[in-house]
């Protein structure tokens, strides 16, 4: 029986499903020993909209991944998206006390790259250092013992809506979990799929899922810019169920065996099987014209996905080009697309680095999954949401302790 410590969790927590991968710390790395998943129906476009749907999806999930893992699951790295997700950059300037920065220095010029004006409804889900500036010493990565007497910090912050945030917690909670960490799922889909030669040549990652579209651009070994765009696979879906006049589960599954982005891949002569609504017999249809409905919309989206990379001003720099992922980054052809409307190299992000049943999940599909096991890995400092949390009453004392400790 694995030890709890050695035992990470993530949950995708998606606008068509739900998924939980268990991974465990080893000797020789991080192995994946069970997934679940389950379909979502309490989310849209990557937000909660249904508490109890959501709550029943992610118990459903959970208990596949704990019958497989052979572990019981008591906290999990959730995934966030949605389009109240915003990313800027920022940056902050301290004085360096004793001559030579030492890791205090360092804290206090992100908390000051932090010090935002942000709308009361927000909050910030993570600060992501890019580099810094030592003196005149530009591009720092590792500023800590060196000699100077001002730091900056270039920072990447990433803001979320506060109720976004606590629909998410309150659902995992509900299931009898403690969140350890929200996680923007383009950040997570990253670890798992990107390589450091990448991050550092310059890279788009774009994650598309069933409601959203996630983006983001690395350069120089760090994060440049995040943006979540609210279309997805799920449009493409409801495209087909309208332009076939077929039932969307049966949409959903045209999509995945024969649609095609790209309709010059299709042989002309091609035809499908299509089942009709309402009792009437299925209907023999050209695949070139499922292409047709496909490929509009997946442009559509990859167009967005191309002015949020040309916002972040690095658009000419991306040398290792673009890295699709996510389930509708399967449908055949959508590389073929991608590489038309960015004119640079293209390919499928499939998680990489893991141990275990690797072979299960090295899919596209489960990027963000895999990826927020692989960040927990990384970032195992404690807990910042948990279950029945105190009071706000409880909250202010705690605090107010602090401040005494801290100046007295």
């Amino acid at each position: 029986m694995a030890r709890r410590e050695s035992i990470i969790v993530g949950l995708d927590v998606g606008t068509t499903k739900i998924c939980a991968i268990v991974g465990e710390i080893t000797n020789s790395g991080l192995n994946i020993i069970g997934i679940g998943t389950h379909s979502s129906k309490g989310l849209r476009k990557g937000v909660v909209v249904n508490i109890d749907s959501t709550v029943d999806s992610i118990k459903r999930a959970v208990e596949e991944a704990e019958l497989m893992s052979g572990c019981e699951i008591k906290s999990v790295y959730a995934g966030i998206a949605g389009s109240h997700i915003k990313g800027l950059n920022s940056h902050g300037i301290v004085a360096v006390r004793a001559g030579e920065v030492d890791e205090t220095d360092v804290k206090r010029a992100i908390e000051a790259a932090t010090a935002l004006a942000i709308p009361l409804d927000r909050r910030v889900i993570h600060t992501l250092p890019q580099y810094y500036i030592v003196d005149d010493q530009d591009g720092v990565k590792e500023p800590i013992g060196m000699a100077g007497v001002r730091l900056e910090a270039k920072v990447h912050v990433v803001i979320g809506a506060i109720t976004s945030i606590q629909n998410i917690v309150k659902s995992v909670n509900r299931v009898g979990l403690d969140v350890n960490d929200i996680v923007l799922e383009p950040l997570a889909s990253s670890e798992a799929v990107l390589s450091p030669d990448e991050r550092e040549l310059g890279v788009a990652l774009i994650d598309i899922g069933g409601g959203t579209t996630d983006v983001a651009v690395f350069a120089e070994g760090s994060i440049k810019h995040t943006a979540v765009i609210p279309l997805g696979g799920g449009y493409v879906t409801s495209d087909i169920a309208v332009g076939l006049r077929t039932p969307v589960t049966e949409a959903e599954k045209l999509k995945i065996k024969y649609g095609c982005a790209y309709t010059e891949l299709i042989p002309q002569d091609e035809t499908i099987e299509v089942p009709s609504v309402g009792g009437r017999n299925p209907r023999k249809v050209s695949r070139q014209v499922l292409g047709e409905i496909i490929e509009p919309r997946m442009e559509e989206i990859l167009s967005f996905a191309r002015k949020e990379i040309t916002k972040s001003g690095y658009e000419d720099l991306l040398a290792a080009g673009i890295v699709l992922t996510g389930g509708s980054s399967m449908i055949e052809g959508a590389v073929e697309l991608a590489e038309n409307i960015f004119n640079m190299p293209v390919r499928k992000g499939y998680p990489d680095g893991v141990g275990g049943i690797n072979d299960i999940v090295k899919s596209p599909m489960y990027a963000t999954g895999v990826g927020l096991v692989v960040h927990g890995s990384h970032n195992r400092s404690g807990m910042r949401f948990k279950k029945n949390e105190v009071n706000m009453v409880n909250k202010i004392v705690t605090r107010m302790k602090k401040w005494f400790n801290d100046f007295f």
